[in-house]
Formats: C-alpha cells, sequence, structure tokens
C-alpha cells in the first residue's frame, strides 16, 4: 500500500536522530494521506488496517522512536520550495488526520505502559515523554476530554516520572474550556498525594483560571505547605505568591506565614552535630552534604519571595504587615523605596516586644546563609536603630551587630568593628556606651576573630576627648584583652596603650590624669588575669607571667610615682585597684596581685627611678616580697589613717579633738582610733601654709580623702587573700573618730567662715567613713557585727541631720568629692543653688530598685521617678517645719551632694534581712541623697554591674521588703481602727505618719520598677521572674507555690498585692500600687485583673483623702496624680462611656452650688479646682477614644431595652481594634469607610442598633461634658472643650455618619434624637469659637479654624444623609446667632453661621 511504502521510505535512515520523509510539504503529506484513506474503496476499515499496520512497524524500537522524533525532508531541489525546514514527528503528523486520531491515540495509550519501568538512557530514549510530547499543540483534538480522562487514568498508575511528564504537558493539551475541570481535579490529587506537588503546580501556573478558581486551588496548595517537602516548598511558595491582588496579599501573606515552618532545615544541622561524635567522617560528609542542601533550598525560597516582592508592591506591602523578620531585611534590600517604612516599622513594633531579640539570634542561628545577602541592609539598620532614643530599639541594633559579628565572614566582621569605631568616635554618649558595650562582649566571646582588627579599635585613642571615665574603662579593657589574651602578643597595641598611658599620667590636667590612672589600672588588669591553660604549655606560661610581671611593676610604679602629690588621684587609684579585685575575683594570677599590691603599698617616689633600671633582674624577688604583703597592706593603712586612743592628742587643730562613736567598750588591750580631726587640721592648714614646702620635699601627702578608698582596697584584699573573713581588720568596724563636740545648735552664727567649712567637711569625711565600713561589714553573719552595722546606720542619720544644718550656716561652701572617677563637676552645689527642704530618703534603695528596672541597653542606670518625690515633697512639709521649729536651723536637700558621698553597694541591703528595726534605724534609710541630674555621678559601682546581676539581687530581696511591707500595713491599720478610721485623730503621731507613709510609697516604688524591668520579658530571664512571682505567691500560701504554673503564681501575687489596697496612707501610695498591680496583671492581661483594677480606681476616686493635721490633699502634684488615676480607670473599665456618665452626671452637678473650695459627696477627689486639671482631659480624651473604637463592639444587646429610651440604656463591653497579636498586620479597621455598612450585611438589625445606641450614649456624654463650660468657664476648660470637640465630630463624620444613613429608615426617631442632641453640642462649640474670637485669646482662637470647619462638614453631611434617604425637604439652613458661653445674649459684631433643623424629618420608603 502506500502509506506502507512512505513508512518504509521514512526507515531508510533509522540510525539517525530524526527520520526523514519525502520532499514534500507536511500539510500536503496529511492531505494526501487523508484523501487516500477516504477514497479507498474499503473506507473506514482501512483505517484499521492502516493502524495496524503501523502498530506492526512500530513494535521494533528503534522504529518507534524515528516515528517520535521530528522529521527531515529528503535534501534536493523539491526541498527548496518549502515553507519552513522544521518537520512534526510522523506520529504527530498521523495525529493531525481528524480519521486517524482516535486510533492512534489509542495505539499510543496502549504503548506506554511498556515504557513504566524502563529507566532513562536504556534505549537512549525517554519514550514516555516522547509518546506524551505527540498529545502537545493538536491543532484539534476530536475528543479532548476523553483524552483527558484517559491520561488521568493513566496518573493514576503510571510511576512517579511518567506522572510528572504527564501532568506538567496537560496545559499544552487542554483545551480552554477544560482548565478549570482539570484545574479542581489536580487540586483534589495535590492533597493526596504531596509527591506530585512540583507537577502540579507547574501546570496550573500554565492556566489561566478565574479569579475565584485561583483563590481556591492557592488554598489547596497553602493546606500542603506544612506537610511538603523542603526540596519542593520555593515551587509551593511561587505558586502561592503567582497572581495575588492587593486586596487579598495580606490574607494570603498571612496564612502562608501561619503555614511555613523552616524548622525542617534546622533539624539535619543538629543532627549533625550529634553525629559527629559518634560517626565516622565519611557520615559526617554526607550529613554535612545533607545540611547544605537544606541551606540551598532555604536560599531558594527565599530567592522566590525576592521576586515577589520586587516586582509586586501588594505582596510587598502584606509582608511588611505580617511582619516577618527575614522577609523585611530581603524587602530592605531589595526596594529601596521601602526601606524607610521598613526602618519605621520595626522602630514601633520593637518595644512592643513584636521582634524580640531571640528572634533575630534564632534568624543568625539558623539561616545564616540567606541573611548573609542582606548584610548590607543589617549593617545599615543597625546603624540606624543606635541613633534611636528608645532603648529597646538600641539594644536591638546592638544585638544585629553581635550576630552579625558571630554568622558572617571576615569581610562583614571588618565592616562590623568599623561601625562600631565610627559610632565611639562619634562622641554621643549613648552609642559610644552601646558601642563599647558589643566590643566587650565580642572580645569576650570571639577574641581570636577579633584580634584581627585590633588596629581598628586602636585607632578610638586618638578620640578619647569626648569619653567619660566609665567608657575609658572599657576601651582599655577591650585593647588590653586584645594585647594580652594571645600567644602571639600584639606588641604594637601594647606599645601604644603605654604610650597614651605615660603621656596621660604626666599630664598637669586632672581629667588626662584621671583617664591615665583608669587606663593603667584596666590594662593591668588584664594583664594579670588567668589565662586558660589550654592557650600555652605550663613553660611558657610562666615565662609569660614574669614578663607580665616586669611590666606590672613598671606600669604601676609610674601611676604610683604620678598620683603621690595629687590626693585626689591617689584616691582614684585605690578604687580602681579595690573595684579590679573586686571585679575580677578569683580570676588575678596570686603573684601578680600579691607583687601588684606591694608595689602600690610599699613604692615611693625615692624607689620609683631605681626600680625601673633593676626590673628585669629582680623578677625572682616576687616570692620574698610575698611573705610581707599581708602586713604591708594593713601598715600602711593604719600607718597613714589609724592612732591609739589617747586622753589627750598632740598639735595645733581647728577645734579641740575629741573621740566620738565608740562601739567597742572594753579598753583593757588598748583602743584604736581613726586620726580623722588632727589628719584634716593639717591638710587644711597645709593648704595655706606648708603645702609648696611638702610637694618639695617629694614626700606622699597623706589626705582624708584617701581615707575611704584606701580601706575599700584593704578590706577586698583581706576578703580577696583570706576566703572573705575580715577578722584582722574587724576592730575597724566599732573604732571610733578623733572629731569634736557636735553640739552645734546655736554655736554655728558665733563661728568664722573658715571653722563652717571646716566642720562640713568634717562630718563629710566622717560620713563617708562610716558609709564606707557598712559596705565592708554588712554581710558579716556574727550578731554582734550586725548590731554595730545597724548603729552604724544611725550615726549616719545623725551626722546627716548635723550636716544639713552646717550647710544652711555655709552659703557658697563647695565640699571636696568622694567619689573620683566621675567627670569634674561644672559647678559644685551651693546652699542658695539647691534651697532648703525636708529629709530625703536612702539613695541605696531607690538605686537598687531603678537598677532591677533597667534595660540591658542602659543597665548601669536608673530612671527616677517623679512621682514618688513629688508625694513625699508635699507630705512632709509638716515634718520638715517641725524639724526646723525644733532646732532652729533649717536643713540643706542633700540628695545635689550625690558626688560628695561614698556609694553604698547593693550588698548593703542585705541589712533588711535583719527584720523590723528600731524607728531611729528606719529613719536612717530616709536620708540618703537623691538628684535628678547626672544618672551617673554616685553610680560608678552599680553603672559596672549587669541589669540581670542588680535584677538578682532586687529579688534576693523581695522577702524582707515583703515583710517590712507588711508592717507598714500592720501599722496603717491598727491605726486606723485605733482612730475609729479617722486619719487625723488625736491619738495620731503626725511626724511618725508622714514618715512611714513615705517608706510606704518608696516600698511599693521598689516593687513597681523592679517588676516593671523589661528583663522579664526575655526568655534567659523567665526563671528570674519566676522566682520573684514566687516570693510574692508564697505569703499567701506557704509551701503551695512551687509547682504551680506562671499564669498562677501571676494571679496568687496579684491577690498578695491587693490586700494592701485598705492600708495606703495617702494618694500617691494608692496610684502607686494601681500600677504595679498593672505591672502585674500585664504578664499577660486577663479579664478578671482589668476589671479589678478599674474596681480599685474607682475605690480610690471616690475615697476622701486627708492628711494627718486635718487638711485635704492638694496642690498640682496632688492634681497629676488624680488625672493619672482617672486614666486608669477608663483605660480598664467595661465601660468607658457609662464611666464618664456616671462622673460627668453625678459627680459634677454636687460642684455647682458648692463653695470654691467644695467637694463631690460621691467623688471626694473631684473639686471645683480639680474640674479643669483631671476630670474633663480625662473623660473627654475617653470619649473620643471610646467614640472611634466602639463601631465594633459586636455583643448582645441587653435585655429590655427600649429604643425610643436610648438614652437610659447602658452599653455593653466594648472591644478596642486597636489591641492586636504582636505578628499580626496593624489594624485599621477602627476607620470604617462609608461603603462597609450596609444594612443587614452589616452584620444584622440587632447589632445595628447596639452602635447606634453606643453612637447615642457617646453624643450624650460629650453634650454634657461640653456644657460644664457653662458654669465652669476658665481658659483651660474652654481649651480643653475645643480640642476635644473637634476629635469628637471628625470621628463622629468619620464612623457614625456611615451607620446613620443606613439606620435611618429603621430607627428615624432614633436617629433624630441622636443629631439633636449633638446639634446642641455644637451650637455651644459654636459659641465657644465666637468667645475666643472676642477675647482675642490666641491660645484658643488656634483651635478655631478647623473646628468651624468640622463643623460646617457636620451640616453638609447631615444633608447628604437626608438626600440619601429622599428627605432633603426636612432641612433647611439659617443665621446661628453668636451667643455668650451661657447662650444668653447676642454677641454684637460676631459673625453668624449656619445651623440645620431636622424636626420636620419624615422616612421616606
Amino acid at each position: 500500500m502506500v502509506s506502507k511504502r512512505k513508512l518504509s521510505k521514512s526507515d531508510a535512515h533509522g540510525d539517525s536522530l530524526t527520520a526523514e520523509l519525502p520532499p514534500v510539504d507536511q500539510a500536503t503529506f496529511q492531505k494526501k494521506l487523508c484523501q487516500i484513506l477516504r477514497k479507498h474503496p474499503f473506507y473506514p476499515h482501512v483505517v484499521q488496517e492502516f493502524v495496524s499496520g503501523l502498530e506492526t512497524h512500530i513494535k521494533d524500537r528503534d522504529q518507534f522512536r524515528n516515528c517520535l522524533l521530528p522529521c527531515a525532508p529528503v535534501r534536493g531541489e523539491v526541498t527548496r520550495n518549502l515553507v519552513h525546514s522544521y518537520c512534526e514527528s510522523l506520529i504527530k503528523l498521523l495525529l493531525g488526520i481528524e480519521t486517524l486520531q482516535p486510533a492512534v491515540i489509542t495505539l499510543l495509550l496502549e504503548k506506554l505502559p511498556e515504557f513504566f519501568f524502563d529507566t532513562v538512557g536504556t534505549f537512549g530514549t525517554n519514550f514516555p515523554r516522547l509518546i506524551v510530547n505527540q498529545f502537545k499543540w493538536l491543532d484539534k483534538i476530536l475528543d479532548s476530554k476523553d483524552l483527558i480522562m484517559k491520561l488521568m487514568q493513566m496518573v493514576s498508575v503510571s510511576p512517579a516520572p511518567i506522572q510528572h511528564d504527564i501532568i506538567t504537558s496537560l496545559p499544552e493539551i487542554l483545551e480552554d474550556s477544560q482548565q478549570s475541570e482539570f484545574a479542581r481535579e489536580v487540586s483534589q490529587l495535590l492533597k493526596r498525594d504531596t509527591r506530585l506537588t512540583v507537577p502540579i503546580l507547574d501546570a496550573l501556573s500554565n492556566l489561566d483560571l478565574d479569579a475565584g478558581l485561583l483563590a481556591e486551588v492557592r488554598q489547596s496548595a497553602m493546606i500542603i505547605v506544612p506537610a511538603v517537602k523542603l526540596e519542593d516548598l520555593p515551587v509551593v511558595i511561587k505558586f502561592i505568591l503567582h497572581n495575588i491582588k492587593a486586596v487579598d496579599a495580606v490574607e494570603v501573606i498571612s496564612a502562608l506565614r501561619k503555614n511555613l515552618d523552616l524548622s525542617s532545615c534546622i533539624l539535619p544541622l543538629q543532627i549533625l552535630s550529634s553525629q559527629s561524635k559518634l560517626k565516622s567522617q565519611p557520615q559526617t560528609s554526607s550529613s554535612t552534604s545533607q545540611v547544605s542542601s537544606s541551606q540551598n533550598c532555604v536560599k531558594l525560597l527565599f530567592d522566590v519571595i525576592k521576586l515577589a516582592v520586587r516586582f509586586q508592591k501588594g505582596i510587598s506591602e502584606a509582608w511588611i504587615k505580617v511582619l516577618d523578620l527575614i522577609v523585611l531585611l530581603l524587602i530592605h534590600t531589595t526596594n529601596t523605596k521601602s526601606r524607610k517604612q521598613i526602618e519605621r516599622v520595626l522602630r514601633n513594633k520593637i518595644p512592643l516586644g513584636c521582634v524580640p531579640e531571640q528572634l533575630l539570634q534564632s534568624a543568625f542561628r539558623n539561616h545564616s546563609l540567606v541573611i548573609k545577602d542582606f548584610f548590607p541592609s543589617i549593617l545599615s539598620l543597625a546603624q540606624t536603630f543606635l541613633h534611636s532614643a528608645d532603648p529597646c530599639v538600641v539594644s536591638f541594633g546592638s544585638c544585629m551587630y553581635k550576630q552579625a559579628f558571630s554568622a558572617f565572614d571576615s569581610y562583614c566582621q571588618q565592616e562590623v568593628v568599623s561601625a562600631l569605631v565610627t559610632h565611639i568616635c562619634g562622641g554621643n554618649d549613648v552609642e559610644v556606651d552601646i558601642s563599647l558595650d558589643v566590643l566587650t562582649d565580642l572580645v569576650t566571646l570571639h577574641t581570636s576573630s577579633l584580634i584581627r582588627y585590633a588596629t581598628f579599635v586602636k585607632n578610638i585613642l586618638d578620640y578619647t576627648e569626648k569619653l567619660n571615665p566609665q567608657q575609658i574603662r572599657k576601651l582599655f579593657y577591650i585593647l588590653g584583652e586584645l594585647a594580652f589574651s594571645q600567644r602571639q602578643e600584639d606588641s604594637y597595641i601594647q606599645d601604644d596603650m603605654h604610650m597614651v598611658i605615660r603621656k596621660w599620667l604626666s599630664s598637669t590636667v586632672p581629667k588626662y590624669k584621671q583617664m591615665g590612672i583608669i587606663g593603667a589600672i584596666t590594662v593591668a588588669g588584664s594583664m594579670a588575669s588567668k589565662r586558660s591553660k589550654e592557650d600555652r604549655c605550663s613553660l611558657e606560661r610562666t615565662q609569660q607571667s614574669e614578663e607580665h610581671c616586669r611590666q606590672l611593676s613598671i606600669l604601676l610604679d609610674l601611676v604610683s610615682y604620678c598620683c603621690e602629690q595629687s590626693p585626689e588621684a591617689l584616691a582614684l587609684y585605690y578604687d580602681e585597684l579595690a573595684n579590679l579585685i573586686e571585679k575580677q575575683k578569683g580570676n588575678l594570677d596570686s603573684q601578680i596581685l600579691r607583687g601588684k599590691l606591694q608595689v602600690t603599698m610599699q613604692s615611693s617616689s625615692a624607689e620609683v627611678t631605681m626600680m625601673e633600671s633593676q626590673n628585669r633582674k629582680r623578677a625572682p624577688a616576687w616570692t620574698k616580697r610575698e611573705e610581707r604583703i599581708g602586713k604591708s597592706v594593713v601598715e600602711d593603712f593604719s600607718n597613714d589613717f589609724v592612732v591609739d586612743l589617747t586622753p589627750v592628742v598632740d598639735g595645733v587643730h581647728l577645734f579641740p579633738v575629741k573621740s566620738l562613736y565608740n562601739l567597742d567598750e572594753d579598753e583593757s588591750q588598748g583602743t584604736i582610733v581613726i586620726n580623722l580631726l588632727p589628719l584634716l587640721s593639717q591638710n587644711w592648714l597645709g593648704k595655706s601654709v606648708d603645702e609648696m614646702a611638702t610637694r618639695n620635699q617629694g614626700k606622699k601627702i597623706v589626705s582624708p580623702e584617701c581615707l575611704c578608698p584606701s580601706f575599700r582596697l584593704l578590706r577586698l584584699y583581706t576578703t580577696e587573700q583570706h576566703n572573705g573573713s575580715m577578722e584582722e581588720i574587724d576592730a575597724l568596724l566599732g573604732c571610733p573618730l578623733y572629731l569634736t563636740d557636735l553640739e552645734i545648735e546655736g554655736k554655728l552664727g558665733s563661728l568664722a567662715k573658715q571653722e563652717r567649712e571646716f566642720l562640713c567637711s568634717l562630718l563629710f569625711h566622717a560620713l563617708n567613713w562610716f558609709r564606707e565600713v557598712v559596705n565592708a561589714f554588712c554581710q558579716q553573719q556574727d550578731l554582734e557585727m550586725k548590731g554595730k552595722v545597724l548603729t552604724r546606720l544611725q550615726n549616719i542619720t545623725e551626722l546627716q541631720n548635723m550636716l544639713g544644718k552646717c550647710l544652711a550656716a555655709s552659703p557658697g561652701y563647695v565640699l571636696p568629692p568622694a567619689i573620683f572617677d566621675c567627670e569634674a563637676l561644672e559647678a559644685a552645689p551651693t546652699v542658695n543653688a539647691v534651697g532648703l527642704v525636708k529629709k530625703k530618703k536612702t539613695g541605696g534603695k531607690k538605686q537598687k530598685s531603678e537598677g532591677s528596672k533597667d534595660s540591658s541597653a542602659d543597665h548601669s542606670q536608673m530612671e527616677e521617678n517623679p512621682e514618688g518625690n513629688q508625694s513625699e515633697a508635699e507630705t512632709t512639709q509638716l515634718e520638715k517645719d517641725t524639724t526646723e521649729k525644733r532646732s532652729g536651723i533649717p536643713l540643706v536637700q542633700l540628695q545635689s551632694y550625690r558626688a560628695f558621698f561614698r556609694e553604698l553597694d547593693l550588698e548593703v541591703f542585705t541589712i533588711l534581712h535583719c527584720g523590723l528595726l528600731t524607728k531611729s534605724i528606719l529613719d536612717s534609710e530616709m536620708h540618703t541623697e537623691q538628684g535628678k541630674d547626672c544618672r551617673n555621678i554616685g553610680f560608678s559601682h552599680l553603672c559596672q554591674r549587669s541589669s540581670q546581676e542588680v535584677a538578682q539581687c532586687a529579688v534576693e530581696l523581695l522577702k524582707p521588703l515583703c515583710s517590712h511591707m507588711e508592717n507598714m500595713h500592720n501599722y496603717f491599720q491598727a491605726l486606723i481602727t485605733e482612730n475609729e478610721e479617722v486619719v487625723d485623730g488625736p491619738r495620731v503621731n503626725i511626724q511618725e505618719h508622714q514618715l512611714l507613709s513615705s517608706c510606704y510609697q518608696q516600698l511599693l516604688q521598689v516593687f513597681r520598677l523592679l517588676f516593671a524591668w523589661s528583663g522579664f520579658s526575655q526568655r534567659e530571664n523567665s526563671d528570674l521572674l519566676r522566682s520573684a512571682l514566687k516570693v510574692l505567691a508564697d505569703r499567701l500560701k506557704p509551701g503551695e507555690t512551687e509547682f504551680l504554673l506562671l499564669e498562677d503564681l501571676i494571679s496568687e501575687s496579684f491577690h498578695y498585692l491587693l490586700n494592701f489596697q485598705h492600708s495606703v496612707p495617702n494618694f500617691q501610695c494608692a496610684l502607686t500600687l494601681t500600677q504595679l498591680l498593672i505591672v502585674i496583671a500585664e504578664k499577660p492581661v486577663a479579664s478578671w485583673k482589668k476589671d479589678k483594677i478599674a474596681s480599685l480606681a474607682k475605690q480610690f476616686l471616690c475615697q476622701s483623702w486627708m492628711q494627718p493635721s486635718g487638711m485635704r490633699e492638694k496642690g498640682s502634684q496632688f492634681s497629676d496624680a488624680l488625672h493619672t488615676l482617672l486614666c486608669v480607670y477608663m483605660e480598664h473599665t467595661d465601660n468607658i462611656l457609662k464611666a464618664v456618665e456616671d462622673i460627668s452626671s453625678v459627680g459634677v452637678p454636687e460642684l455647682i452650688n458648692s463653695a470654691n473650695d467644695g467637694y463631690s459627696s460621691t467623688y471626694p477627689t473631684l473639686t471645683r479646682s480639680q474640674t479643669c486639671y483631671w476630670l474633663l482631659p480625662g473623660c473627654s480624651a475617653s470619649v473620643v477614644h471610646s467614640a472611634r473604637t466602639g463601631c465594633a463592639a459586636n455583643r448582645e444587646l441587653p435585655e429590655n431595652i427600649d429604643p425610643s429610651k436610648t438614652q437610659t440604656c447602658e452599653n455593653q463591653e466594648m472591644q478596642s481594634l486597636l489591641c492586636q497579636p504582636p505578628i499580626s498586620p496593624p489594624c485599621t479597621a477602627h476607620k470604617i469607610p462609608s461603603n462597609t455598612v450596609k444594612g443587614p450585611k452589616s452584620g444584622g438589625g440587632k447589632v445595628q442598633l447596639e452602635k447606634l445606641l453606643h453612637w447615642n450614649m457617646a453624643v450624650r456624654d460629650f453634650h454634657i461634658l461640653v456644657n460644664l463650660v457653662k458654669v465652669f468657664d476658665s481658659r483651660p476648660v474652654l481649651s480643653i472643650c475645643l480640642k476635644y470637640g473637634r476629635l469628637f465630630v471628625e470621628a463622629f463624620l468619620k464612623l457614625a455618619m456611615p451607620l446613620l444613613d443606613y439606620s435611618f429608615k429603621k430607627h428615624r426617631e432614633d436617629v433624630q434624637s441622636l443629631l439633636k442632641t449633638l446639634q446642641l453640642s455644637t451650637r455651644q462649640l459654636h459659641h465657644m469659637c465666637g468667645h475666643s474670637k472676642i477675647h482675642q485669646d490666641l491660645g484658643l482662637t488656634n483651635h478655631v479654624p478647623l473646628l468651624k470647619k468640622s463643623l460646617e462638614q457636620f451640616v453638609y453631611r447631615v444633608k447628604a444623609m437626608l438626600a440619601f434617604n429622599h428627605c432633603q425637604e426636612a432641612f433647611w439652613v439659617g443665621i446661628l446667632k453668636n451667643r455668650d458661653l451661657q447662650e444668653e445674649g447676642d454677641i454684637s459684631g460676631s459673625e453668624g453661621g449656619s445651623e440645620h433643623n431636622d424636626d420636620d424629618e419624615e422616612s421616606s420608603e
């Protein structure tokens, strides 16, 4: 036959990859073959015969392959006339003939199973793929539906590779009408078999689907995201992100983020770390390959996201709202236009805890390969964050630097170090501190890596002019660790440091000398630190130790020589050595430590020149000097400051010498005494007589300024050498001081100026000695020593009283500092500057509590609380008057003199464990100074502790603090009972009441600041938080809290603190207690706690607060506290509008006819003078906020509500839409567009009515508040009404008017009543605008333009609503007369306005 002859010709070149056809066009071939078959006498049976012949022909696989491969015509003259040189395969040509197509399709599908189990390459060809390809792009398929059905059946029985080929080929086989049905079918297959994820999604991506079907298929793909293999995940994500509309982007991305879990790529890394210890190297290499593959898949995944956010703006915006950290970094890198938005989002979310540092650390740890591509953005964001004023943001930026250094390569590390050095050299204190902290962490954790960039760090030495002492200490610690911690010593760093230190020490400028001392001692600490035994062998270590001893000797000899003639420099030298021993307790080489102190205590100026020349020869001499070190330290201190107690003291002194404050009664063996007054007299007289002579003699000056630093060094060295024992120096605790007669009442006026100033200095030095003694012995367990420590606290109280009197009589006197590592004060405080105030409370306790609250970005300092000081200023006024009246001499405020007192250590507060103290001891805790300026001054020791250390100390003190607060509670409870609940009863001791009230306030403040510490939100401090809560819970349920959950501990702690509500003595304590309960309840917030806080706040607002003198609490500070508590009440009440209505409609009318000092009987805290300070601002802001958020209330209506009497209906609890989960996109639903409120579709008539009732109550409250101006017409009231009136009208226009548009027909009377009430308020606002213009008050008229605009918009918006409901005839506009605030008369010359009247409104169907 013709067909067989043509087929035989096509087999002429069976070995070629393409079969050759006769020199005719393909279309001609198909046409002629179709004509021959149709004209054949046996048609249509000849078709079956043809196909049988074809089947026989393709039994040979080579021939079958040739039939499936593309054909090429025989070269010849005829081929020149062909349209194109490419020809389809023979099978495809046959499929193009309608008469043959069904039979050939059947033949091919029957042939396909023969190749199910053939591997590709067995016959050189992938036959299944070639067979499926024959069905692609056919001009016409007679029965496409049947073909697709057969192919899908083939998918169900085929091996995976063939399934893949069939599914990916179907989009080229399908007709357009079949795409939707196919998509639904394969989406179901996708759910059943995730192995076909890639081919199915690849096929679906090539289909043109409608939006609804695409969303349905996308949802199917979304479901399988958690279960899909990691290598298939990029394909799935690419499909999900394909063709997302901007409207659906946030929803899709949010769902994707919830289902996307990259833990599957972290697991191989964990397996590798565990298997590397157990398996051989080849197996570990296999695991390494698995990890690399996983990381590559993750990188590919983010490449897919990068393409999506680059070319689809909606997806980029959606990812920003979903708040995924890595994707935010990706967008910051990809889209330059979105960088400012990314920075703004992160700055807003980081303080809220939405992006914790743990998340950042996890991202760097698990996905460093991906994040490395974002390094420029990471560096840019970190630099930006360090410029922020928020400590949380600054801390996050520092964490970015640290993680980038530890996770990335050397180039990135160099850039990080360079950026940190730039911050330090910039001069901004916050940036300098945090950058130095980052470098300190890096030098501790990654010393070997950072040593490569030591040159960059060394360059900071050229910019030390603006660094403070704390920063100098950090810098030299970093440089010292880099210079002395490696085997190959970096001599160039050491040389530069020594050169700078020598230059500073030889300077006559005190600041440079101070920097030189701090730098030298810090470097000495690095040289003396114990190194790991693995760093070097013992012989090398011994040689290195000897070399360090030699260098230390030279360095410290130089420091000692340069400090001899300057008491302040020498005192700083002692303090720095003491701090070094305390900080590196147990981490200093004993040989170097002893040698160092030997040099310190025994060196003299005459020995220095000899020691420098002989140091290299006498390194072994350390052993001999060690034998004398124990005696040396004690002897040097004893020789300078301690003498034997004698009846008569020789010498010339400004005052008679008298031994005071001796606690040791047994004098049989002789008593020692601190030689203070003679030494101070000698020093005082030497200033004018023989100061220069002493300096020329080259002798070391012994000054009282060195007394406390020298003793601190002595006791720290003693405890270090004797394992904490202080037996060798315990006599110093009870020994007396050489002072003078301190009965100064009535004598100060007769003293000369020099004598008064000398007496001030004497008292200061005595005070500082006792403070340092308390620091030294506060932790001793011996009962006798505990008693002496408590007595020393009482001595501090007495001396502070005397000092206050002396300072008041010595105006202009400036005292020498007692803290030597702070920057010099530009102007020392004087009596004229500080004024006369009452006694203050112990700074130590405040320091501890504030340090506990402090964040990791600024852990060393504490934030002052103005509220606590404000209350104390008022409550102790009578005490001050009493003290002054009794003594005849006023007291001076000591808080400005903080730089002149020795710092109390945190360990001092272990004294609180002693239990209830006497009144005098308790009073001693009331007098330590506190200042609000220069927060670093006076807390140098605290600055060197981390926030975790301070918090740990505070938590350990919670038990005694609870005991003391319970004692306060019991005292005031008993006082109330004894006086029959009368605060100013006859049995009340006013001074004692004020003193204990202040203590109570400070205790509550300590608790609040501790639990408000932001570090408790960090995972590593969760155990510390649990320990703190357990202390409080144990007070209620002793022994039952060990296994309680965190939420249960919070509940028990809340109930424990709530019990103190009945004993708070003043309003400031009440506010602090409420704030403390809020802090506890926020971990986490529960509805019952919110109700309790609201109830407690209302109870305090309804309570009458009286002072012990019988006067009511008042003043601006009291007003501020009232405003704060009202805001707390409004924030936590379940119905803001009901609360506002209750206060404004019940409490305010009771004030209308009262006197100027009158108050409300329902709300005693509400007086006529307080109205403008706390009532109007708090209530007005609450009404506006409730109006903005109340439209979201979807709760059920109360029973028995009469819609016609909506003014008496109580609104249900409202949910604020602003309270969203941290990771959710920012909510914008509180601004409801007009097209979203559409009758029944908005949730039904019941919800619509509830919203209407809510707005009715809001308008009613607004009307009451606005009309208060008729009674309280002061300028502050007018300003508040104008400000919040505009805000309320704007909220009503945006949120309420769309509701009224669709509620008018069903609730006409309600809408009419609401608008009438609001119209009365807008008229009153209009009168206020006229009043402001008539009186030409610039502060008021600034509010008028925007308010008038809003009022006009309201008029025309009501007209539009009536027109929408076909009632425009009910609206008319007239001239509104300008009246006064009482609406009684026309103000001449004022401009008119417009008004609307809807009295005749009628519903229109």
